[in-house]
């Protein structure tokens, strides 16, 4: 068993983070001796993988508090499908970016927002296409 501040360390947290954590029903500890938070394993396994959902930065405190919970909780594989739809969209938007950005680099042009021919064309059946509406 380890305490508050030893499991911070482990889990590389802050120890207002797991009283957080903790106030928030999110991953509880263990036990509490002496008035004060104790965690074992299975605490450790669950402050770990918060920690890492929560690194990606593409879950909120309450998504991850919805899948650590299970299903006594409500629909978590929902919640994660959609974030995972959400996921695939911006790696769309990402692909679409990163060419654009590789184009400007190797574009011959000073400036080639202004003068690149081939980015005017883009620009121009981008502009076409919502003229003519949905």
């Amino acid at each position: 068993m380890l305490s508050i501040g030893e499991t911070a360390a482990t889990v590389g947290v802050a120890v207002s983070a797991l009283r957080y954590w903790d106030e928030r029903g999110i991953v509880r500890p263990a036990e509490r001796r002496g008035g004060k938070r104790v965690y074992g394993p299975d605490e450790l396994h669950r402050l770990a993988a918060v920690k890492m959902l929560q690194d990606t930065g593409l879950l909120s405190l309450d998504e991850i508090a919805l899948v650590l919970r299970g299903p006594e909780e409500g629909d978590w594989r929902t919640a994660v499908r959609d974030r995972i739809a959400e996921l695939a969209e911006q790696r769309r938007k990402l692909a679409i970016a990163e060419t654009f950005l590789t184009h400007f680099l190797r574009c011959p042009r000073d400036h080639p927002v202004e003068t690149c021919p081939s980015l005017r064309d883009h620009t121009d059946r981008v502009l076409a296409a919502a003229a003519e509406g949905p």
